[in-house]
């Protein structure tokens, strides 16, 4: 499978064109950024620019990127304010939210990628179907916005009551929104299980993020290298291979301070989970 890592691993330090290069230079051909002011400013237009020009001179392609989840620079610290979520049901608010995501599209104008990974509410909210309008609304206007700078929007299931693999279906039921998705290993283990999650969402999967826990938290733990998961990676490999190229195998992985050298461990998981 074609491989990519999202630089969720390194969300705690700020994104520069050295740690770029490190990505390229362990072998990796693709990334998907992921936007948090403290890594990638997306407010930060000589950040962008910067890496702009890197990406413009590499071979390292730009995937993805991960939507906001918070407008600040501490991950979401500085209070519940701070939360940028699509399912917040005033409408004055969560324009202001979509806003935000709309900065971060806009790095497609100086960094051309593919997708924008989108989640639908925040982990263990409870269903609403004010928040499906109020995410309806809210996705209708991402979904032109960034159809108009070449970027697809993509849902992703994540552990709530809105965006599990058979709510993303209820969704798609109810609003005909026509939306792809970004299929979560990990969150599919924490709700429906991998197998029947990736059953239910196979034929509009158009990207990934692979990561294992012992399903009940979300710990985005390295496949076949971290102790502790609990995902049988022989049939999950199979599943994701069974996509013949459509999406790739993109890791979604939270730092750990046992690795001294996490890009080391990143290869260890592609090899280990290529011989599955």
């Amino acid at each position: 499978m074609n491989h990519a890592l999202s630089t969720h691993l390194f969300v705690n330090h700020r994104l520069t064109t050295a740690l770029l290069g490190r990505i390229q230079e362990a072998g990796i051909p693709s990334v998907e950024i992921f936007c948090a002011r403290q890594h990638l400013d997306y407010r930060d237009k000589a950040q962008i620019a910067e890496l702009g020009h890197w990406f413009r001179d590499s071979p390292l392609t730009l995937h993805s990127l991960h939507a906001p989840m918070y407008n600040d620079e501490i991950w979401g610290c500085s209070g519940p304010h701070a939360v940028v979520t699509i399912t917040e049901p005033v409408k004055a608010r969560r324009l202001e939210m979509v806003d935000e995501i709309k900065r971060a599209v806009e790095i497609a104008e100086t960094i051309p990628f593919k997708y924008l990974v989108q989640h639908m509410g925040v982990g263990g909210e409870e269903f609403d179907l004010r928040k499906v309008d109020a995410a309806f609304s809210a996705l209708e206007e991402l979904k032109l916005f960034a159809r108009s700078r070449g970027v697809e929007v993509l849902l992703e299931n994540i552990p709530n009551e809105l965006s599990t693999a058979t709510r993303l279906l209820q969704f798609e039921e109810l609003t005909h929104i026509g939306l792809n998705y970004c299929f979560d290993t990990g969150h599919a283990h924490m709700a429906e299980g991998v197998g029947p999650a990736f059953e239910m969402l196979k034929a509009k999967i158009r990207s990934t993020h692979v990561h294992d826990n012992n399903g009940k938290d979300d710990i985005h733990l390295f496949p076949t290298v971290a102790e502790g998961g609990t995902i049988d990676w022989k049939n999950a490999m199979a599943l994701l291979r069974s996509g013949q190229d459509r999406f790739p195998l993109l890791l979604e992985l939270k730092e750990r301070g046992d690795y001294a050298n996490p890009l080391e461990a990143v290869r260890e998981v592609f090899d280990g989970l290529e011989r599955k």
